[in-house]
């Protein structure tokens, strides 16, 4: 099964007097980006959960938000030692900032680790160690949710690209229909052409005269784009079927989907293989917007 970029999980639990929840949602991205927001005093969290996000996830935009809500009322106090420090750099660089204003109070109360939650600071180790491995335990939990949900959403997405793979399949088999006499009827018109030109004029040897033909008749033979094109959808078919990580190779694989069609349409010399050529383009260039939303 592929997978999607985009997806929604939630989870929520109880660890004696705190409730908690994980919120944790993706949507498209070039490599792998987590992002976390975690409430003051869990910042020790951050790497490990990181760290586990990368076992369920290789691309896109991870964002987690954990909510706390303590059933007691909460006590919170300064860390005197962490103010202390934090007031010092503040004033460094006020000072050495013309102009500048004092350092406001409730900026430094914001700073991270400033206010902590006295309930939790007087918590035993056992329950606060049990805290966080239910925190933990959650967040594996929600990201397994959003994995499922991925997969969801990339069942859908596979169904889609199936569909147009066939559209693109369909009107290839149309394009080798129309484009099978294209450099004989090319060859024909240029004949006409040249011997319009020419008329009058002194006669230009028969063999160059062919040769020059053949020449530009080569040029307008599409069998060489058809041929890529056929090679495409088969391999674009065996990506689909092997499963997860595949967006960056089918994505690299449409872009080349793109340029044979480019091609096919500069080289056709009838007004029913171009528009052949630019309905393609067009199933293409959906094709690519889906391809836009896998792992």
């Amino acid at each position: 099964m592929i997978a999607s970029m985009t997806g929604f999980a939630r989870v929520a639990g109880d660890a004696g007097a705190v409730v908690w929840a994980w919120e944790i949602r993706s949507v498209n991205g070039r490599g792998l980006d987590v992002k976390l927001r975690l409430p003051n005093g869990f910042d020790q969290l951050d790497a490990g959960l990181r760290e586990m996000a990368g076992k369920y996830f290789k691309r896109g935009n991870i964002s987690a938000t954990l909510s706390l809500k303590r059933e007691a009322a909460m006590a919170l106090m300064v860390d005197e030692t962490v103010l202390a420090r934090m007031l010092a750099l503040a004033l460094d660089v006020a000072e050495r900032i013309p102009g500048a204003a004092p350092p406001r109070a409730d900026a430094l109360l914001a700073l991270p680790g400033v206010i902590r939650n006295e309930t939790r600071e007087s918590a035993d180790e056992a329950a606060d160690a049990a805290l966080l491995e239910t925190i933990r335990t959650g967040f594996a939990e929600a990201s397994a949710g959003l994995a499922a949900s991925r997969l969801a959403e990339g069942a859908r997405i596979g169904a889609v690209i199936a569909t147009l793979l066939d559209e693109v399949s369909a009107l290839h088999q149309a394009a080798q229909v129309e484009a099978a006499d294209q450099p004989a009827q090319h060859r024909a018109k240029l004949t006409l052409a040249l011997e319009a030109l020419l008329a009058g004029n002194p006669p230009v040897a028969p063999e160059r005269l062919a040769q020059e033909i053949a020449l530009l008749a080569t040029k307008s033979d599409v069998r060489e784009e058809l041929d890529r094109l056929s090679s495409h959808i088969e391999a674009a078919r065996s990506l689909l079927a092997s499963g997860q990580n595949i967006g960056r190779k089918f994505d690299f694989l449409v872009q080349e989907f793109n340029r044979e069609a480019n091609t096919l349409c500069s080289k056709s010399t009838s007004l029913k293989l171009t528009a052949t050529g630019l309905e393609m383009k067009a199933a293409i260039e959906q094709l690519r917007e889906q391809v836009q939303n896998i792992e």
